[in-house]
């Protein structure tokens, strides 16, 4: 398929919410008007994850580690297109974001970037508990040289591969290492870290409803934990065992 989109899903049990991922990436594709491949990687799925994926088009891969960052590399490996885009499968994008995409990379300005997330429901508990992961996550962010945003990445492939793609040495915080890395080679070129300003992505609060809106700050040794990338016990009982 000579697309110029791959969008890379990482899907473990994902029937409830999978549905929507889908819906959306395809009206987004109609939106742009460009070609759209979507890869969903079913990662030890027991459920009707596969079988949805493929009445919505999508290729279905394979992968049974507790790796995050093995999930998503293995999805780039099975696409072909030459823009990448990774997006949870709990996670909705909107109808503009290919356009805005390929505004911000085909200026060539933007070496690649994220997006800012909106949870689907609020409360004080999930503010407070957002304002402190963002302050956990400030040491990570000067030391790249300023804010990264994250939740849906996009970049050329060619980039993806320059960087190495996920780092798959790490159990969690991979999606701000990877960002990091990005703006890195962006530096080297001249080219600026992007996020998306009209294309905001909507996730589920699903943790916050399985654990609690207050669990961030209730349980704050599993959250430094998950915080050094490199606990695959608190990995496991945070991403990977919950269901």
């Amino acid at each position: 398929m000579n697309a110029l989109f791959s969008v890379i899903i990482p899907a473990h049990n994902e029937e409830k919410y999978i549905g929507k991922c889908l819906k959306a990436i395809k009206a987004a594709a109609k939106e742009s008007r460009d070609s759209v491949e979507i890869v969903v990687v079913a990662n030890r799925c027991t459920d009707r994850t596969a079988d949805i994926a493929r009445r919505f088009g999508a290729v279905v891969t394979e992968n049974h580690d507790k790796c995050i960052s093995s999930i998503r590399n293995s999805g780039v490996r099975a696409s072909h297109g030459r823009i990448i885009v990774t997006i949870d499968a709990d996670s909705i994008m909107a109808r503009s974001t290919f356009a805005e995409i390929k505004h911000f990379l085909f200026s060539g300005k933007y070496i690649g970037g994220g997006a800012v997330p909106k949870f689907d429901r609020m409360s004080l508990g999930i503010a407070v508990s957002s304002a402190y992961v963002a302050l956990n996550l400030i040491p990570m962010m000067i030391k790249s040289g300023g804010p990264l945003s994250g939740t849906m990445f996009w970049c050329r492939r060619r980039d993806f591969d320059r960087i190495g793609g996920f780092d798959e040495s790490l159990v969690s915080l991979e999606d701000m290492d990877f960002a990091r890395r990005l703006r890195a080679l962006g530096k080297t070129c001249g080219k600026k870290y992007g996020t998306l300003r009209k294309s905001r992505i909507v996730t589920s609060s699903r943790k916050f409803d399985e654990f609690g809106d207050w669990y961030l700050l209730k349980d704050r040794r599993l959250t430094k934990a998950i915080f050094t990338g490199r606990d695959r016990k608190a990995a496991d009982k945070f991403y990977y065992d919950v269901r």
